[in-house]
């Protein structure tokens, strides 16, 4: 398995329990296909250095993982369907593997 990095850009009107379903459910696709969790950091509500989606603020969450090519793939299909996430983005970590 190979080490990855994924930035979540979620809006930050959401409440806490719907944010925290959307880190678990990214997570949940990791695990589910047996790749594994390192990290879960909570980087809270920044301002946007320009407008995405309509938002300038957004909250952050970046995780660290180890996982398949296939556990990437399905993350980023599930990443692209998920209203809730206004960008986010899937980095392989050649210095962590």
């Amino acid at each position: 398995m190979k080490a990855y990095e994924v930035m979540i850009l979620t809006d930050p009107a959401l409440d806490e329990e719907a944010h925290a379903a959307v880190v678990e459910k990214a997570s949940g696709v990791i695990t589910g296909l047996s790749g594994v969790v390192d990290s879960v950091d909570e980087w809270g509500k920044r301002h946007l250095a320009y407008e995405i989606k309509g938002l300038t603020d957004g909250s952050y969450t970046v995780m660290q993982a180890h996982a398949t090519p296939e556990a990437v793939a399905e993350l980023d299909r599930v990443l692209h369907i998920t209203d809730a996430v206004a960008r986010f983005m899937i980095v392989r970590r050649d210095d962590l593997d």
